[in-house]
């Protein structure tokens, strides 16, 4: 990068803080070659969305390229929620050994899971993976009380979860935000006031929801649900090398 600008400290993969969580909704392996050959210093982890995992027809090929691009994978937290469902819990830490995945995601965002069954599953995979835990409802008319997600996160944080994920969904209407993708400042503040926010990762698919958090939070905020195509952009955002941003300087 240019030094003759005073920008925002940002960390070195593989890195702790100010990760950049995207959305794999169907890449090629030449669209995961292509993204890394633009952006590949701000990817730090993929999510395979949903069950796209199952379907899609390049899955071998596409985890050889992610890996050869030392960026992990992460499969959707849905697909867990499923194996949940359908007592299929073993056969999916299975495939994931047999696909060499390191990392899982563990959501009740559809299903109805007990807090304490949640925290069981956690602490059980944390002893063989790294976990993230994903918190908050992906129907918008489920509003959840802050309390109850500091409550949630923190006990999840303790079962051994590396990051817990706030959920707003892929397209940011849900969870942390209102159906109008406003935030729900008052929510974060709560969440923020109890819990380490580098401990979070928090799911800002739209631009103005980025910008919102870099301003709060600064640039080593990390955030989730991002576009292959946003990479770069958000990687703008938090160096201050877009207008939305650019007034907090170095």
């Amino acid at each position: 990068m240019a030094g003759f600008l005073d920008l925002p400290e940002r960390s070195a993969k593989p890195r702790d803080r100010g990760l950049t969580h995207v959305l794999d909704k169907g890449l090629s392996t030449a669209g995961v070659d292509g993204l890394m050959e633009v952006a590949g210093d701000a990817v730090d982890i993929v999510k395979l969305g949903w069950g796209t995992a199952l379907v899609t027809g390049n899955l071998a090929a596409k985890l050889a390229r992610y890996r050869a691009h030392d960026v992990p994978v992460v499969l959707g937290g849905t697909l867990t929620e499923i194996a949940l469902r359908d007592g299929r819990v073993d056969g999916l830490i299975a495939w994931c050994k047999e696909l060499g995945i390191a990392h899982v995601e563990v959501s009740d965002g559809t299903i109805d899971l007990t807090a304490e069954r949640k925290r069981e599953l956690v602490a059980r995979l944390a002893r063989e993976f790294t976990v993230f835990s994903e918190v908050g409802s992906k129907d918008d008319e489920r509003i959840m009380a802050p309390y109850r997600w500091v409550q949630e996160i923190e006990a999840e944080l303790e079962a051994g979860a590396w990051k817990v994920i706030a959920e707003a969904r892929e397209s940011g209407t849900a969870g942390i935000f209102r159906p109008d993708g406003e935030v729900r400042m008052g929510l974060i503040d709560e969440i923020a006031h109890a819990i380490d926010p580098a401990q979070m990762i928090f799911e800002a698919p739209q631009r103005a929801q980025q910008v919102w958090f870099i301003r709060r939070f600064g640039s080593e905020v990390n955030l989730g649900n991002i576009a292959p195509d946003d990479v770069l952009s958000l990687e703008t955002l938090r160096l201050g090398l877009r207008s939305d941003t650019m007034e907090r300087g170095a």
